[in-house]
């Protein structure tokens, strides 16, 4: 039987706007309002405002919620500040990525657990059942928040007319609890779009209050509405890994390139410990498939699945593919092997249907913004 995807508290707001809507993750959600492109610039030169509540919101409380986050995920949660947030990731036992996460300490024995939306289930589930054992409590919150984000560098100015929060006392990957437009929220210094932004936790039952006086602060600073589409091709820009492509469960943090999350140095046990010191072991000694950026030297659009090739031979695959507005040619992220991974290869295509596009193998990210 197929269930009807679910509506945020903004569904009504997007569609009065025109949006494109989609299914996405189970949700109903904004692909596009207008232009794909002219929402992408808006956000590199501008700002623009996203309605992101499909994300799944866990939140972990007691006093032991530390060691359980410890035990449960591969980063050293512990050592998060009060009012802080870390990027992590939950690992199944073998080592495969279940998902990655931002986690936010909200409290001395209080955390937020931010799941992409496909895996907000899952992560639950796997949550719950490693809590067994510990004084700390999962609670599923994913109806009790909406999440809108303005992202670029009119963000902050934006943000400022609505707010008397600190906004320049606030750090990357920091959150506070403040009031926006009225409205009782927690701003998180965070986004997916490689530029400056802001992440606003409130109640669904303010949602539309909230988006329409973010529309009104940023009218005269070119905030525009912005869709999941857009959001796609700024976070490839930025070199970000998104859950289904650059992560999976057939791949560790280490052949994801992000052995770094993993803190082998944490007191105690935590789950998939065994097989990620295995894991970072081969990393050494046999270096995996490395993620490289592809930029292309023709106009064809590389897709995920596609393989990457070099001297007739399969070397690797992409995993997420588009037209770059920025950069104004296609680019790619892809595993490659690690002898044609260095910046600067010759001789790598892409294999797109049939025909061999040369691409050139370049750092990740395509794009930084200037601070």
């Amino acid at each position: 039987m197929s269930t009807a995807p679910r509506l945020t508290a903004l569904d009504a707001l997007h569609r009065s706007l025109g949006a494109t809507m989609t299914d996405f993750a189970g949700w109903d959600m904004p692909l596009r309002y207008a232009s794909e492109r002219d929402e992408h610039n808006a956000v590199r030169t501008r700002a623009g405002l996203f309605d992101l509540s499909h994300m799944g919101e866990i939140t972990v409380t007691g006093p032991g919620a530390a060691a359980f986050l410890n035990f449960a995920l591969v980063g050293n949660i512990g050592t998060v500040a009060v009012g802080r947030a870390r990027y992590t990731m939950i690992c199944a036992e073998d080592g495969g990525i279940l998902d990655d996460l931002i986690v936010y300490r909200l409290g001395e024995t209080e955390y937020m657990v931010v799941a992409n939306a496909g895996n907000a289930q899952i992560v639950l589930d796997a949550l719950t059942a490693r809590a067994e054992g510990f004084d700390a409590e999962v609670r599923d919150d994913r109806d009790a928040y909406a999440l809108l984000a303005v992202q670029g560098p009119e963000s902050p100015a934006i943000l400022a007319a609505v707010t008397d929060a600190d906004l320049d006392g606030l750090k990357y990957y920091a959150g506070l609890p403040g009031t926006v437009a009225g409205v009782p929220a927690l701003i998180a210094r965070t986004g997916y779009t490689g530029e400056d932004g802001f992440e606003l936790f409130v109640a669904p039952v303010h949602a539309e209050q909230l988006w329409k006086a973010l529309t009104e602060a940023g009218a005269s600073r070119g905030l525009i509405p912005c869709g999941l589409s857009c959001r796609d091709t700024l976070r490839l820009e930025a070199g970000m890994p998104l859950y289904g492509h650059e992560l999976t469960t057939a791949l560790t943090p280490f052949d994801a390139g992000l052995g770094r999350v993993v803190k082998f140095e944490k007191e105690g046990d935590f789950v998939g410990r065994k097989a990620l010191e295995a894991a970072a072991g081969r990393a050494e000694t046999a270096p995996p498939r490395k993620l490289v950026g592809l930029v292309a030297e023709g106009r064809r659009v590389p897709r995920a699945g596609f393989p990457v090739v070099a001297a007739g031979e399969v070397i690797g695959e992409v995993t997420s593919g588009a037209p770059s507005p920025t950069l104004g040619r296609p680019i790619a992220m892809a595993y490659v092997d690690a002898a044609h991974a260095t910046p600067g290869t010759e001789g790598v295509g892409v294999d797109i249907r049939g025909s061999h596009e040369p691409y050139e193998v370049v750092a990740l990210p395509f794009y930084k913004r200037q601070k």
